[in-house]
């Protein structure tokens, strides 16, 4: 085992690269003031906070077609996150902004996910807070997958998961100590489906491992869990917003978020999953029984349809990364 200078890792960088290198198109550090596209040098220092206590906050939005997706919904909720955790912003949301665009083009991907970390910083391997002078920030732009129902058109399957919600005060918080949600990740790998969503002591619905999950009833109303004991989806907020169409028109009777027992969940005419990644997908099975007539539900095809709209034309969601 041989001990390494600065200029043996400079020397072996190009042979550290891995083929999933490919999906990491740009970083931005802090730490170093500037952006890089190797993926040997998206690093961040092993004694931040975040590496080593899950100490900091995120948010992931995505680019499509050129421009940034609902950022002030996202950036809302960053502040929101950080405040829950007494994180300093590292600066202004106009020049977080400017740094998200200047990322992204980078990358030279106009279509890309976008992971901005605010974390602890560096400072010790203790515990306490007061070891780091300083946060820091990292914005990383990635591999976007197409939405859930272009890459499976004929719908998702969802099961219960066994593992233990978190408790409402950090459910509400975005921050990056995401065990929980890894676990159920796994849990849904497991068990060959394609998510699970949790249930509280009251048997009432949470969410999935990184997406919302709504119904509708029988009698056609659109609900989404109680809010105070989820993360507030910014997918899911948006897409309850256009659905009010849906109640105009009469596709839908209603727009709620409410408590969800289990049995009303099992009855659903239809279930949808909701998130940023996967925008509204269908759900066609639920604990190995179908859902309604096992088939992408029409609410769920046209909130679908309504969020792809709003994301490609509506300008005013969109910050235009140009080129």
């Amino acid at each position: 085992m041989r001990q390494l200078s600065l200029d043996d890792f400079v020397a072996m960088a190009p042979g550290l690269r891995r083929g999933y290198h490919a999906n990491y198109y740009a970083m931005y550090s802090s730490v170093l003031d500037g952006i890089v596209t190797d993926p040997a040098l998206m690093v961040v220092p092993v004694d931040d906070h975040l590496v080593h206590r899950g100490d900091g906050v995120f948010e992931t939005c995505k680019c499509v077609a050129g421009g940034i997706y609902n950022v002030d919904a996202h950036l809302d909720r960053l502040d929101r996150s950080a405040s829950a955790l007494s994180l300093k912003g590292r600066c202004g949301r106009e020049e977080l902004t400017k740094i998200m665009v200047a990322t992204l083009r980078a990358g030279h991907h106009a279509d890309a996910l976008l992971r901005i970390l605010l974390s602890r910083g560096p400072g010790s391997l203790g515990v306490s807070p007061q070891d780091c002078p300083e946060t820091q920030l990292y914005v990383v732009a990635y591999h976007l997958l197409p939405p859930f129902m272009t890459r499976k058109p004929s719908g998702a399957s969802v099961a219960s998961s066994k593992v233990n919600p978190k408790e409402a005060t950090y459910a509400r918080v975005k921050n990056c100590n995401y065990l929980q949600n890894v676990l159920m990740k796994r849990e849904a790998e497991c068990l060959g489906v394609d998510f699970v969503v949790g249930f509280d002591e009251q048997d009432c619905m949470t969410e999935s491992a990184t997406e919302n999950i709504g119904i509708v009833t029988p009698a056609g109303a659109l609900l989404f869990p109680a809010l105070e004991g989820i993360l507030s989806g910014t997918t899911m907020l948006r897409v309850a917003a256009l659905s009010e169409s849906l109640v105009e028109e009469g596709v839908i009777s209603r727009i709620g978020f409410e408590p969800l027992p289990r049995e009303q969940v099992r009855d659903a005419a239809e279930i949808l999953v909701v998130g940023t990644t996967h925008d509204v997908a269908s759900v066609v099975a639920f604990d190995g029984h179908p859902v309604g007539d096992a088939r992408p539900g029409p609410v769920g095809l046209r909130m679908n349809a309504l969020l792809q709209d709003d994301i490609h034309n509506n300008v005013a969601m969109r910050v235009e990364i140009g080129r």
